[in-house]
């Protein structure tokens, strides 16, 4: 469980057949899987790119989850779940006023009964997924990006069920990286550590930038696995994963190799798809220009020399080739070498934008303040989860036996029948969330269908705000933000993406009104 200081929140703004998994023989839906495919016949791995039809403006596909046997680079033979037999899943890419038609197949085994002390914050269910497409501002409701359906497995081991999520990217959406993951309460930390998510990238307007149109555009997902005996543990106990060492991949393999000329620009879109680990991202010196945090484009490149990348935090970055030589992508350590670049071949000269179409970096006076606060308490429940996360402040979950108080199991835990904060679309509303945790400390904030706008960490405002929809919340501090809420009315939900956190209480519903 990694923890970041305070400075670095500051410094990333600018199977074989028969084996038992939970229970269940997995022999009748376990695939043979490939890792991502190298980019452009070279030797770095690329997920596999699904592109929406430009006659129908529809991305018509199909993501089957199964349990697979990967040979992983670096790594050895791992068997973990999977979309679409590999980790990670395929890179979908839509433009706005495009559509996803996905049908999802679930190829799992079932489920099999636990008792969970009628507790929704037990983590659960480890076969049922959803879909989220983290991210994206678009319906939270339907058959669309809503995370409260559930895709159950089929009751009889080798059959499969099928769902169908259609999400309408508005026009004028923003073009960025986002990506999707499942997102069923209980069960998304596991299956988020077996490498169940993919990139999901929104073409638009700063692609047609000179420029970054002239740059080799690479994807970068992150992946973390936490591995025992050639798999990912089910999170059945609170303590399972400790003590187990993280693999990072990028692309599904450990350490893959780039290659850049001297003076070529390259275009990184920079996924962290792990459950539990935020990254320092540094390149050994070399020349980076953030372009775009969390799928939305700054007004003009800013040069960095590292950035923190929270779970579900996504950057967009320009890398020039240095000196010729071998450079490493760190995410924090010599634990977290993510991959080797080296710089080789005939020097080229390529030009940095000077202007880029972003989001303006302002939002009117608030009408309305909300003060949240995350606080882990360790052990407080008996049984394998002993720890309570919560959300509290305004909105906090009431306790459901009044007579207990604040010693109930739900106080300021989810629960799927109250909704914590109702949001006016259009009002402008400020909000501080306080991380006043001692331990098991590394929060990050999620808010779904809207980005937000940061103003300030640790009551210090920023010289330029940026638009979020993940940020780190300093341990024993806090982050401030200015939100707008637009075009969509339902319920959706804000929590902490270490996703363990989420699947054990720190989750909330937000209902949108109008």
């Amino acid at each position: 469980m990694t923890s970041l200081a305070r400075r670095d929140v500051l410094k990333c703004l600018p199977v074989v057949a028969g084996a038992a998994v939970s229970g269940a023989v997995v022999s009748a839906t376990a695939v043979t899987g490939a890792v991502a495919a190298p980019a452009g016949g070279g030797g770095f791995p690329q997920p596999e790119t699904r592109r929406a039809d430009p006659d129908t403006g529809r991305l018509v596909t199909r993501l089957t989850v199964a349990f697979t046997e990967l040979a992983v680079p670096g790594v050895g033979r791992v068997l973990t779940r999977t979309y679409e037999g590999s980790v990670p899943g395929p890179t979908l890419r839509v433009r706005a006023g495009e559509t996803l038609e996905i049908t999802q197949v679930n190829a799992l085994p079932p489920d099999t009964a636990t008792t969970h002390h009628e507790d929704v914050n037990v983590p659960h269910h480890f076969n049922t997924f959803n879909l989220h497409t983290h991210g994206l501002h678009v319906d939270p409701e339907g058959e669309s990006d809503n995370v409260f359906r559930a895709f159950e497995p089929a009751g009889t081991p080798g059959e499969t069920t099928t769902y169908r999520s259609t999400v309408d990217i508005p026009e004028g959406h923003p073009a960025g990286t986002f990506w999707y993951h499942p997102h069923h309460h209980g069960s998304t930390s596991t299956q988020v550590l077996n490498g169940m998510a993919g990139v999901l990238v929104v073409e638009g307007d700063v692609d047609e930038v000179p420029e970054i149109a002239a740059a080799r555009e690479v994807v970068l997902c992150v992946s973390e696995l936490k591995l025992s005996g050639e798999r990912v543990p089910d999170l059945t106990s609170h303590g399972i994963w400790d003590g187990i060492t993280s693999t990072f991949l990028v692309n599904g393999a450990k350490n893959p190799v780039l290659t850049i000329a001297p003076g070529e620009i390259q275009r990184w879109r920079v996924v962290n798809a792990g459950a539990l680990s935020a990254h320092f991202l540094s390149l050994g010196g070399l020349e980076m220009h953030q372009i775009a945090c969390d799928g939305i484009t700054f007004m003009k490149p800013v040069a960095t020399a590292g950035v923190t990348l929270p779970m579900g935090g996504r950057v967009d970055l320009l890398v020039r080739g240095g000196r010729p030589g071998t450079y490493t992508l760190t995410g924090g350590g010599p634990s977290r070498h993510l991959l080797t670049l080296v710089v080789t071949g005939a020097a080229r000269e390529m030009a940095l934008p000077a202007a880029l179409p972003g989001r303006p970096t302002e939002l009117p006076e608030p009408t309305r303040t909300r003060r949240l606060i995350f606080r882990s308490s360790e052990n407080v429940f008996s049984g394998a989860f002993p720890n309570a996360y919560q959300i509290l402040g305004d909105g906090e979950t009431p306790p459901a036996d009044p007579r207990a108080g604040r010693g109930d199991l739900a106080w300021g835990r989810l629960s799927a029948d109250y909704v914590n904060q109702r949001v006016r679309l259009g009002e402008v509303e400020e909000w501080t969330i306080v991380n006043d945790s001692h331990a098991h400390s590394h929060h990050p904030f999620h808010l779904h269908t809207n980005h937000f706008l940061l103003t300030a960490v640790d009551n210090r405002k920023l010289a330029t705000p940026v638009w979020h929809d993940t940020v780190a919340v300093p341990p024993n501090g806090s982050i401030t933000f200015r939100l707008r809420a637009e075009d969509f009315t339902g319920r959706s939900m804000l929590h902490c993406h270490q996703l363990q956190h989420g699947d054990e209480g720190m989750m909330q519903i937000v209902e949108y009104v109008n």
